[in-house]
């Protein structure tokens, strides 16, 4: 630990704001002065003990609840004081500034401190300190839960359990380098080859399950583009269910994205209604050629891109050249990863013609947004119900990649009779290194520093 983990710290716990109740909690070693200074008294273990919190005169500053929870029986696994007042934010910075004031070295706590002192003191590993922060942030029911069970330790024991069998791998393996001169094949007798093959099985359903985590905690960007006046408003408002952007037979009234998140199956989708596409020479004036730029900057940054296409209007030719010169311009890999999707509107005022590939709706009506938002969970790649998921995170991911990487090449060299054991030894240990990353077995300092910065303060 850095000496500034030892520092006992202190932070408004409650979010920002009036309310009826809010929070203040210290963390940090011996805290009895300051309970006494505060309460004037001592507080018996984890009992809420209700009365006044003094300054440094003995006058009240308010009335409430006070607890203290001893090391290492804390959510912290330090002393900690929970001082439970009234919501008004003036009132919870005096305690704070009392605070400061009766307990010499105490300091503010900085943004998710105290879950980083739970890590650092084994109250949490990583990835549960992680999902603290994914339960608050939980945008959907399916999230919170899923955050709920990662919190819980479901992740962890399983990425545990994994990393059980590679330690037992490694075992193995080192021996037989140890020892090389036994006659005894001890790798084919431990059936390593099977152990090594049963991990990666394991390892591809802990990965799907993960990718489907990390899809209920980040959700999917989806842009909806197209020329003026196809309907992209009207298409943002059925999905939504709310009246969310202004719909006017006017060509350009949008002059600007609009965003909202809905929910399919509680996995959050972020759709972006944009300004309608045409040739800079075409826009009307500065505010539409801005909100033009700012369409392709989202179709840039999107994880998929809808092309809105108007139904009775695809006969006429000027029309037909603009869609396909918006498609020749769409970046190429929302083909090749299967992101871009065809959507023709106004399927209540006209067929799609026959050739014409892509999905029949119509915004105003309702037709067809059943099979819409069936296809964009197909497009962001959702295959498992969220009923036993549990949360994850980009970075999750990543490791566990890397970890199905480096079984893969120790599978090809297990399988090999002339492979040398000094590489898939090594690969082996990038492998339990890489899964080590997840529950911070294996974490850098600035890994530590960039994920709990990300909470809130209080944390």
């Amino acid at each position: 630990m850095l000496p500034r983990h030892h520092d006992p710290i202190v932070a408004v716990a409650t979010a920002p704001g009036r309310g009826a109740v809010g929070i203040v909690r210290v963390s940090g070693r011996g805290l009895g002065a300051l309970i006494e200074a505060l309460c004037g008294r001592r507080l018996a273990p984890r009992v809420a003990s209700y009365g006044p919190f003094r300054d440094a005169a003995g006058q009240p500053i308010d009335q409430g609840l006070a607890i203290h929870f001893p090391a290492p029986h804390s959510y912290t696994g330090e002393d900690v004081l929970e001082l439970q007042a009234h919501g008004g934010p003036v009132l919870l910075q005096l305690l704070v500034a009392r605070c400061l004031e009766a307990m010499p070295g105490l300091r503010l706590a900085g943004p998710g401190e105290f879950t980083e002192r739970a890590f650092l003191n084994g109250k949490l590993d990583l990835a549960q300190a992680e999902a603290v922060a994914d339960l608050i942030d939980a945008s959907t029911e399916a999230a919170a839960r899923s955050a709920g069970r990662s919190l819980s330790g479901a992740f962890s024991h399983e990425v545990g359990a994994l990393r059980d069998r590679l330690v037992e791998l490694r075992m193995l393996v080192e021996a037989t380098l140890d020892f090389p001169e036994e006659e005894i094949d001890f790798l084919e007798r431990a059936d390593a080859a099977g152990r090594l093959a049963r991990a990666i099985a394991t390892l591809d359903g802990v990965l799907e399950r993960a990718r489907s985590g990390a899809l209920l905690r980040e959700g999917m960007t989806v842009v909806i583009a197209g020329q003026p006046n196809v309907g992209k408003s009207s298409l943002l408002n059925a999905l939504a269910g709310a009246e969310l952007a202004i719909v006017t037979p006017i060509p350009g009234t949008t002059r600007d994205k609009v965003q909202q998140t809905i929910q399919i199956q509680g996995v959050p989708v972020h759709v972006i209604d944009t300004a309608g596409i045409r040739a800079p020479d075409e826009a009307q004036d500065e505010v539409e050629r801005l909100g033009i730029e700012r369409t392709w900057a989202a179709i840039e940054a999107a994880d998929a891109v809808l092309l809105l296409r108007d139904l009775t209007r695809l006969a006429d030719p000027a029309h037909a050249a603009a869609d396909a010169a918006i498609r020749a311009r769409l970046p190429a890999t929302l083909r090749e990863r299967g992101r871009l999707l065809t959507v023709f509107n106004k399927a209540d005022l006209a067929d799609r013609p026959a050739g014409e590939e892509g999905l029949a709706l119509s915004a105003r009506t309702g037709v067809g947004l059943e099979a819409l938002r069936e296809r964009l969970l197909e497009l962001a790649g959702w295959h498992a119900p969220p009923e036993g998921l549990f949360i994850a995170r980009t970075r999750h991911v990543q490791a566990l990649r890397r970890t199905r990487e480096h079984l893969g090449r120790a599978a090809e060299l297990a399988e090999r009779h002339d492979a040398a054991l000094d590489l898939l030894a090594e690969e082996l240990r990038l492998a339990h290194d890489a899964l080590g990353e997840i529950t911070g077995q294996f974490s850098s300092e600035d890994l530590l520093g960039e994920i709990f910065s990300r909470f809130c303060i209080g944390k």
